[in-house]
């Protein structure tokens, strides 16, 4: 499905992270990839993993929270690949203290680092990278949560910047549709990544979705990763500014 597209995945933090799957997921139909860590310890990590994706695998760093790293990376894309086809956006940040106690606590300085990296950013990355998408019908997806649309306890102020994403999302669909460009997310059901382990009560959160979800059983990062990829490929080429839920049916039940 993406044999021979160029593709840029930002935020691969390691083996067990929602980015590594669709990394994996989209390498094994034929992208050729660009993965991000956020610093230099991750992307040593990261650059011992990326061979399981090919001898083509890139691997840099980028921290959208530090002036000139965005545009750095995409002068680094733009050497080495030439164009993008498709870029994955899996960022998310809030400081520790602003998921714990009440939301009516976060601080202003909480609430503009949650939005600026979980949200702003994807604007930002979006931007840098259209001059290397143009005339290439390229994809672009991003990661949200059920947080978004309803309250999750531990979640705080990352459920208000999850939010401002997949509001983002659908405006940058409307901006990008007439150059041809689709942008999407995925709502994924929660799963064992180092961000998760940032949210107090996970392993209880991971029990309450699996006897409420619709198949009784929680998403694998597979079947997150595998999703992204047809979201990614010509076979999704009429869907924009859409959120799908991979969480095993858990969005839509009741009770």
């Amino acid at each position: 499905m993406l044999h021979g597209k160029k593709g840029l995945i930002l935020g691969v933090a390691n083996h067990r992270s929602i980015a590594w799957a669709i990394a994996k997921s989209t390498a094994a139909v034929g992208a050729e990839l660009v993965l991000t860590a956020q610093n230099e310890r991750f992307a040593r990590s990261l650059s011992e993993l990326a061979p399981e994706l090919g001898e083509n695998a890139l691997v840099t760093t980028c921290d959208v929270a530090t002036p000139g790293d965005i545009e750095r990376l995409m002068e680094f894309v733009k050497q080495e690949r030439g164009g993008l086809d498709f870029l994955v956006h899996c960022l998310a940040f809030a400081p520790r203290e602003e998921l714990d106690g009440e939301y009516v606590d976060t601080s202003a300085g909480g609430f503009a680092t949650a939005l600026g990296v979980s949200a702003h950013s994807l604007t930002e990355v979006t931007r840098a990278a259209l001059p290397l998408m143009e005339g290439r019908a390229a994809s672009v997806l991003t990661l949200s949560y059920i947080g978004a649309e309803r309250v999750i306890p531990h979640y705080n102020v990352m459920g208000v910047a999850k939010a401002a994403l997949e509001a983002s999302v659908r405006y940058l669909a409307a901006d990008l549709g007439p150059r041809g460009h689709r942008v999407n997310a995925i709502s994924a059901g929660p799963l064992r990544t180092l961000a998760a382990a940032g949210v107090s009560g996970f392993s209880s959160m991971l029990d309450i979705v699996a006897s409420r979800s619709a198949m009784k059983r929680n998403v694998e990062a597979a079947e997150v990763g595998d999703a992204a990829a047809f979201l990614l490929s010509p076979m999704a080429r009429g869907i924009t500014g859409s959120v799908l839920h991979v969480d095993c049916g858990f969005s839509i039940m009741g009770l």
